[in-house]
């Protein structure tokens, strides 16, 4: 199979839509008859420091979707520690009952 050469402006403008306009790399392939893998060596052909930053964005989304989930677990404890606070107050409650001089 031959190579094909693509013009640079057609790189850099592919490279543009993946970095600026936040289309996913397998969407920009597709639609402009590229390989996957073409288009991610553009992207780190012309811009090295943007595939740092692409990945920090996809780590940053990952963090924010575990978030709630710790945020969740954190809350449940606070709530289980309420509940034990709760069940031993009632006992306490019910034992100055019992020896408040109705014997």
């Amino acid at each position: 199979m031959a190579k094909l050469k693509f013009p640079e402006e057609f790189k850099q403008e592919a490279v543009r839509q993946v970095l600026k306009r936040d289309y996913t790399p397998s969407d920009v392939a597709k639609r402009l008859g590229v390989s996957v893998q073409s288009l991610y060596k553009w992207v780190k052909t012309y811009l090295p420091s943007a595939t740092d930053k692409y990945e920090e964005e996809i780590k940053e989304v990952r963090r924010e979707k575990l978030k709630p989930k710790s945020e969740l677990s954190r809350a449940q404890e606070e709530r289980d520690i309420l509940k034990k606070r709760r069940r031993t107050s009632q006992k306490t409650r019910s034992e100055v009952r019992l020896y408040s001089g109705k014997v």
